[in-house]
């Protein structure tokens, strides 16, 4: 598979590029976004939700992790356990890239290597109905 050479469609007289929409499509969070929601303030905050009936499951499963909302509790738990959440989890174990490290990149002080961050899965809060 490669990039879509199609540039248009029939209904519309407008040229659209249609590869720049599938790119866009499925598109998630970066790390870093995903880093500055680990902390606990704004953790906290998109754990414990407000019911959105707009959202899957109401947006009271969501994967801090993958920035992913689940329909119920056993997909959520079943999402802990894919290889999906487990490469993600290994990817936010690197602290993320900050301005300071480019510019000791580039030449203007020394290197030091990124520091590791310890991840772990979120904790799982069961209702008791």
């Amino acid at each position: 598979m490669g990039k879509s050479k199609q540039i248009g469609n029939h209904n519309s007289d407008k040229k659209k590029n249609i590869s720049k929409k599938w790119k866009t499509k499925r598109r998630t969070k970066d790390l870093d976004q995903i880093h500055s929601d680990m902390k606990p303030e704004t953790a906290a905050r998109l754990l414990r939700q407000e019911v959105d009936y707009d959202v899957t499951g109401c947006a009271q499963h969501y994967c801090l992790h993958c920035a992913r909302y689940f329909v119920d509790m056993r997909s959520l738990k079943e999402h802990f356990r894919t290889k999906l959440h487990k490469k993600r989890l290994k990817q936010l174990r690197e602290e993320p890239y900050t301005q300071a490290e480019a510019e000791r990149a580039a030449g203007m002080g020394s290197y030091i290597p990124p520091k590791t961050v310890e991840v772990q899965t979120q904790p799982i809060e069961e209702e008791m109905d």
